[in-house]
């Protein structure tokens, strides 16, 4: 995902309101001394898995439904994960194509058995419509057809989601100059290389390529380590839990300065002790230790891309 890397890093060198620190990335290496712990995939235990096709299907709308949690704070991500997985066990055809096309909110909400409307919910819905809606045009109504159409590229699938699946296409325009991210569709990519452990659907043989997940959780960790510093205004703002414009200066400079460090992150560990470790793996690691810190401060913005 060269546009990723190449845009969060344009963004980094012209920041005005976040600051990759250098020396806040050389602590965090030393002190991980060139081996970050291991974090498996489905470590809680929450997500639906027959090591089959439904498996990706499963993943797609998982991904598909995958942002905007923290308006509802008893809300997170175990809540859409397990729901799904309990919805797909009691009906296996819960995902089809046709059907997914046809889901409304509260019906989405009844899916998930959550007991109020849920953030953003017309528009995870309308996702799904376009999901079912593009999987039945263009992969005869099944995700694994668009994941075998990639030819073990995770950079061609991530190119094939945002091509044919306009909600995964999350990329803003910063200080004149479009910036490519794309969370979704690179965190379906880790999903199934994740649950498959490298094979059958999730073997890519340049999973490499893939960055980490610009969201809420790993810039907040980030600053924390003293990897990211903000502008006294910036973190004024999300101290107080005041909302932040999606595709603003401040919103963009989160997320894309976190990829930045990331990948600064990993190629520091190459250098210092020789080991390639992939971003994907950083990635899950820093959201691991988010997750297990509930008083975490982190940024709010309403957006369908995280």
């Amino acid at each position: 995902m060269d546009d990723v890397r190449e845009t969060s890093a344009w963004v980094a060198t012209h920041s005005s309101h976040v600051l990759v620190d250098s020396s806040g990335i050389e602590k965090v290496v030393e002190n991980i001394q060139g081996s970050i712990p291991k974090v498996e995939w489905d470590y809680e235990g929450i997500h639906y898995f027959d090591n089959g096709p439904l498996s990706v299907q499963y993943l797609f709308v998982l991904d598909a439904l995958n942002f905007c949690f923290w308006p509802d704070k008893d809300l997170n991500y175990d809540h859409l994960a397990s729901g799904l997985k309990a919805a797909l066990q009691n009906d296996k055809s819960a995902f089809d194509a046709d059907r997914l096309q046809k889901y409304t909110g509260p019906e989405l909400r009844e899916l998930l058995k959550w007991p109020r409307p849920l953030p953003l919910e017309d528009e995870r819905a309308r996702l799904l419509h376009e999901v079912g809606f593009e999987l039945e045009r263009n992969f005869g109504g099944k995700a694994s057809n668009l994941v075998e159409s990639c030819g073990k590229s995770a950079a061609k699938l991530v190119a094939l989601v945002t091509r044919h699946f306009a909600g995964f296409r999350d990329h803003s325009v910063y200080k004149g100059h479009q910036v490519f991210l794309y969370k979704r569709a690179q965190i379906f990519v880790a999903d199934l290389w994740g649950a498959f452990k490298g094979q059958w659907y999730g073997e890519f043989y340049d999973i490499g390529s893939i960055t980490m997940f610009a969201d809420y959780v790993v810039p907040a960790v980030l600053e924390q380590l003293g990897v990211l510093k903000y502008s006294s205004r910036l973190a004024n703002i999300i101290e107080t839990n005041n909302e932040i414009s999606s595709g603003s200066e401040e919103e963009v400079e989160l997320r894309a300065c976190s990829v930045y460090a990331v990948e600064k992150m990993k190629e520091l560990i190459r250098i210092k002790s020789g080991k390639q470790v992939l971003s994907v793996e950083l990635d899950l690691w820093l959201w691991s230790v988010g997750v297990q810190c509930p008083a975490l401060q982190h940024h709010r913005t309403l957006s369908i891309y995280y």
